[in-house]
């Protein structure tokens, strides 16, 4: 088998590839597949081919058994620059050994990404994919848990509404990154972002967990109270897709549960579903959602892998400074 990256005489053969997991996924048309193909930046996320990405082929008896896709963080940045990749595609055809060939496309990206200088590579799997093994064998480590909630008819229970409420304005950027501090825990927020100019990055990049429709009509609102205990995005859909709900809140009751029925609020009289993708630790949001009609539907595990570890200029003074000298 020979892993290679991939040329344009590839790319009709790796679209079919594509098309056909997409259609197998959709074939059923339960909500969860149709969410997971058309909202998540993860293995099945549809994203144009040849765009700027990084991409690799492994090919057995000159027939190609699968494809890997990376981009950088976020979508738009030159892959020169980029130091943060995100798995986008990983597939493998039926009929070859699909764990031996996802566990080389891994690993052939891995060394790629390390020649290039990038210092993370994170992947967005299902709980239970088949390929996971792949990214595990690598080195990836879950680092937090991605929980889908969707409702085909989403129900606000009170219009109380958190004191405090008003849209967001310009200077609340590093205010509500104060908040995703709080609420974030320290071991996924130093992954993530460790710096506000990173959570710029990963926030103009919607790397939290979704793509919004063209033309889609967006809402945003804080909490403040001195200082920012909250807020919400609403993107209500023109097109076919669900409308989108983004929130972050300190676990303070009432808090959730009025931040919950003012973002419905906000989408006003959609008759579309609804949609949020939140983490195991926003576990207050969740429980308001689920009592608004939501379920969950889909749980994603979070992986990363260091590729490179960056040493702070002071470590490497001290290191210096404990070399013995005689004489």
């Amino acid at each position: 088998m020979k892993v290679r990256a991939a040329g344009l005489l590839d790319l009709a053969r790796i679209e079919e590839m594509h098309r056909t997991a997409e259609t197998r996924l959709s074939n059923p048309a339960p909500p969860a597949a149709r969410l997971w193909s058309l909202f998540s930046s993860t293995l099945s996320a549809f994203l144009p081919l040849t765009q700027e990405t990084l991409l690799y082929v492994a090919e057995e008896n000159g027939k190609i058994a699968g494809f890997i896709q990376a981009s950088g963080q976020p979508l738009s940045l030159d892959l020169r620059r980029a130091r943060i990749l995100q798995v986008l595609n990983l597939q493998v055809v039926d009929e070859s050994d699909s764990e031996e060939v996802a566990a080389a496309l891994v690993a052939h990206l891995c060394n790629q990404a390390l020649e290039r200088g990038a210092l993370r590579l994170f992947v967005r799997v299902p709980e239970g994919d088949p390929l996971l093994s792949a990214f595990r064998v690598q080195g990836f480590r879950q680092y937090a848990t991605e929980v889908v909630v969707y409702a085909e008819k989403p129900k606000m229970r009170t219009d109380q509404f958190p004191e405090g409420i008003r849209p967001v304005k310009r200077g609340d950027d590093r205010r509500l990154y104060q908040l995703y501090r709080k609420v974030t825990p320290q071991g996924v927020s130093q992954l993530e972002a460790p710096t506000y100019r990173e959570w710029r990055a990963l926030q103009a990049g919607e790397w939290t967990g979704g793509l919004p429709g063209r033309g889609s009509d967006k809402q945003e609102q804080v909490v403040d109270r001195i200082e920012l205990i909250g807020w919400v995005k609403a993107m209500k859909s023109t097109g076919a897709r669900p409308d989108w709900l983004q929130l972050m809140a300190l676990p303070e009751q009432p808090l959730p549960g009025e931040l919950a029925d003012f973002g419905l609020s906000m989408l006003g009289d959609s008759v579309s579903p609804a949609w949020s993708s939140l983490r195991h630790y926003d576990s207050h949001m969740i429980d308001a959602l689920r009592g608004r009609g939501f379920s969950v539907l889909l749980r994603q595990l979070l992986l990363v892998k260091e590729l490179a570890l960056r040493v702070p200029v002071r470590e490497k003074a001290r290191e210096k400074g404990l070399v013995p000298s005689f004489g």
